[in-house]
């Protein structure tokens, strides 16, 4: 198992980001890969996720992030797509909260819950999150780096990045003339989007 990976972000799309480590370009999928920038040094927490047909490497911003998403593959319907849909609104203490009051009404909100999922989610997880949510830093990101670029390029990566999450075309389209009215870095239009898609 691989714990983690440090080197410099060389690629982002809207699946995943290629990490560079000693020459060797490591593809990884993450929940948001706009939070990294390009050509900057970072160290990546990952998962290998191994099926018969899937070899994949997941990567997270920090090891609870890791962590809640290993937790979130255990429920009987989330598989890795979902997980990361679900991390992607870089809300994990909403997320623990709604499991542990069972609200079902917002765990559905997520691409791929369904009621039955999120009734799951609760059965399987409740009572085993709050070590997560004691971490204080969980989640967090630098917003203060404005390295992206700002405007059209950045919405149109933000919206690739929200369909590859699994949100419909309709869904997206609600929020999209929010999103037109601001001018912000890809990473912010993605939480914004998220925000209200959650809402």
């Amino acid at each position: 198992m691989i714990e983690f990976i440090k080197g410099s972000i060389q690629y982002i799309n809207p699946e995943y980001i290629v990490i560079e480590n000693n020459g060797i370009g490591y593809e990884i999928q993450t929940p948001n890969p706009y939070v990294f920038h390009v050509q900057r040094e970072e160290t990546i927490y990952t998962y290998q996720y191994v099926r018969e047909d899937v070899l994949a490497l997941y990567g997270f911003q920090t090891r609870e992030e890791k962590a809640l998403f290993r937790k979130l593959l255990q429920v009987s319907g989330i598989g890795p797509k979902g997980a990361l849909a679900i991390l992607a609104a870089g809300q994990p203490v909403q997320v623990v909260k709604a499991i542990e009051q069972e609200d079902e009404k917002f765990l559905v909100k997520f691409p791929g819950v369904g009621k039955k999922t999120a009734r799951q989610m609760i059965l399987d997880l409740k009572g085993k999150l709050e070590d997560l949510v004691a971490v204080p830093n969980l989640f967090t990101s630098d917003d203060s780096i404005e390295e992206q670029e700002n405007g059209p390029q950045a919405l149109l990566e933000a919206i690739e990045a929200l369909k590859v999450l699994g949100y419909a075309e309709r869904e997206i389209n609600k929020v999209k003339k929010h999103l037109l009215e601001e001018q912000l870095t890809t990473d912010q239009y993605i939480k914004k989007a998220l925000q209200r898609l959650l809402t």
